[in-house]
């Protein structure tokens, strides 16, 4: 199949597939023309590429995983491929660390949120470009 019947099968853009094969995550074939020519390997690729961008993997770590997982019709079974566990853990750690981080910082803008709504004339609505607030 073209790229054009791809991403309508895969339900992505053909920008997004050339990018994935830009990654090495996608490798059709070429014809003599200089075309494209996808197998429907391709659109289950795709379907585990975007699984794994949901989890949160960056795409040079799918590209080490990508041939490690399968699914079952509703979700990816991870196979036993060397390097996959300390892959994903080092990706669960990154991501529990930018949460925490998040969260800190959620808590900080929290803080200086309530400062602010404290303040004469720092109700909802007043915009810092609006000037000084103006007294009756």
């Amino acid at each position: 199949m073209r790229i054009g019947a791809l991403a309508r099968t895969a339900g992505v853009s053909r920008r997004l597939l050339r990018y994935y094969e830009e990654q090495g995550l996608l490798r059709p074939l070429r014809l003599t023309n200089g075309y494209r020519e996808y197998s429907e390997a391709d659109v289950t690729a795709v379907r585990h590429v975007r699984a794994l961008l949901a989890a949160g993997l960056p795409t040079a770590v799918i590209a080490r995983l990508l041939h490690c997982v399968h699914d079952d019709g509703e979700r990816l079974i991870p196979s036993t491929c060397p390097g996959m566990v300390a892959d994903l853990q080092r990706e669960h750690r990154r991501i529990t660390e930018t949460i925490t981080e998040l969260q800190s910082s959620q808590q900080v803008l929290g803080t200086m949120l309530t400062a602010a709504l404290r303040q004469p004339g720092g109700g909802p609505g007043r915009r810092e470009q609006d000037g000084p607030a103006e007294s009756a």
